[in-house]
């Protein structure tokens, strides 16, 4: 009876492990999701932490792309992008979304830039652009598109990261960033100028991370926050992608393992999925990250419902 006991036990626990999805990626350590739908195909734009179990900080070495056509395998086209493409740049390969227009995929990265005649150094968003969403990639403007002495509001050297980009209906684009603050810009439609003065705006336990999107007719701003610390998710929503926004509050608590954690939202093929990072892989922490995906909800009044975090993930989609 007990070795009875003991096998079913065995097969329970085999079971669960087979289906645990979450994280997606197991071979290395990834943050900052970044999810872009193109021709059918799921492309998630990461983070690479490679710091070790000893280091206190983060070392994230590049970029890496990967790919889904079902939610459930996964492939890896490598680290396809680094700050040492950058020429302006010296630092470590920080928060960035990738967006398709006209054809073309411009990938907004937050780094640091080296100290010269341009910038006292600090961190600065850089643009790097492609004719394909896997790459290459090269620096689209041979410059950053903004450094630290742009913003003044805060007086730390890394306000300037974490770029969310979004493309309205209209054609209008518009990019928001911040670390202490959120600050938003236009962006003309080449998508390496601005179009506006820069705004700081207010926004409710806002700590870093924004990710803005569009769904029937209202705007939504999701960004990590301060809450009780570790990082929660929380959002605001709007009638404009300007602003003003409401709060809504938190939709993801506290993640397993990490003091960071980070939204990417995205539609694909019927169903809404949230991204985001944990630090649940074996010797796994705050500076050795891991992205995992769970659905996401609305409410009729399109509230956003509370994230569920699980180990098993989404399931296959055709």
């Amino acid at each position: 009876m007990k070795n009875t006991v003991r096998i079913l036990l065995m097969l329970i626990c085999l079971s669960v492990k087979i289906q645990a999805q979450n994280p997606i990626i197991k071979d290395i350590f990834t943050a900052d999701p970044a999810p872009l739908v193109h021709n059918g195909i799921l492309y998630l734009y990461t983070g690479h932490d490679t710091a070790t179990t000893e280091d206190t900080n983060y070392k994230m070495a590049d970029w890496h792309v990967f790919s889904t056509i079902d939610m459930k395998t996964w492939k890896d086209h490598g680290a396809v992008l680094s700050p040492s493409i950058f020429s302006w740049a010296n630092g470590d390969a920080y928060a960035a979304q990738c967006v398709e227009r006209n054809g073309k995929f411009y990938w907004f990265v937050s780094t640091f830039h080296k100290k010269d005649n341009v910038s006292e150094g600090g961190a600065a968003i850089g643009v790097a652009v492609s004719d394909n969403p896997t790459g290459p990639f090269k620096d689209a403007i041979g410059k950053a598109l903004i450094t630290n002495e742009m913003t003044t509001d805060k007086k730390h050297s890394w306000d300037d990261i974490d770029p969310t980009v979004f493309v309205d209906d209209d054609g209008q684009a518009y990019m928001y960033w911040g670390n202490g603050s959120c600050k938003w810009v236009k962006l003309k439609e080449n998508m390496i100028e601005l179009d506006s003065s820069i705004t700081v705006v207010e926004l409710k336990n806002y700590i870093e991370g924004p990710w803005l999107y569009k769904r029937k007719g209202l705007y939504y701003l999701v960004y990590a926050s301060e809450g009780t610390k570790p990082e929660m998710i929380e959002y605001c929503t709007s009638k404009s992608p300007t602003g003003p926004w409401d709060y809504r509050g938190i939709i993801q608590e506290n993640v397993p393992n990490s003091f960071t954690t980070h939204p990417g939202i995205i539609d694909y093929k019927g169903k809404s999925y949230f991204f985001y990072h944990n630090g649940s892989l074996p010797t796994g922490g705050s500076y050795r990250r891991a992205i995992c995906v769970d659905y996401l909800y609305y409410n009729k009044d399109g509230s956003i419902k509370k994230i569920v975090q699980t180990t098993e993930g989404v399931k296959k989609v055709k």
